[in-house]
């Protein structure tokens, strides 16, 4: 590789730094979503703080993970926040 290559190189990886630290977060943060298991027979209508349109479709749907619900249309960030807490406790 030529010098100036080198230094393109650098610059990019420097200026690009913040960006890329973030989407490792992500790929984390996806990684352990999906491998945190709901058991088959949960019952959502025990978790009162999920909307009414999520646990709707939590029923129909029965994702395996919180990652596939976190996909689910109409499951919103703050739905797939509560449901971990209710599975952690």
């Amino acid at each position: 590789m030529r010098r100036k290559d080198v230094l393109r190189q650098v610059e990019i990886e420097v200026r690009y730094e913040g960006y890329i630290q973030r989407q490792l977060e992500e790929i984390e943060k996806f990684e352990k979503y999906e491998t945190m298991e709901i058991p088959p027979d949960f019952d959502y209508n025990k978790v009162k703080s999920l909307s009414t349109e999520a646990r709707e479709k939590l029923m129909k749907v029965r994702p395996r993970s919180i990652g596939q619900a976190s996909r689910i249309s109409g499951v919103s960030p703050a739905d797939i926040s509560v449901l971990m807490v209710y599975l952690k406790g």
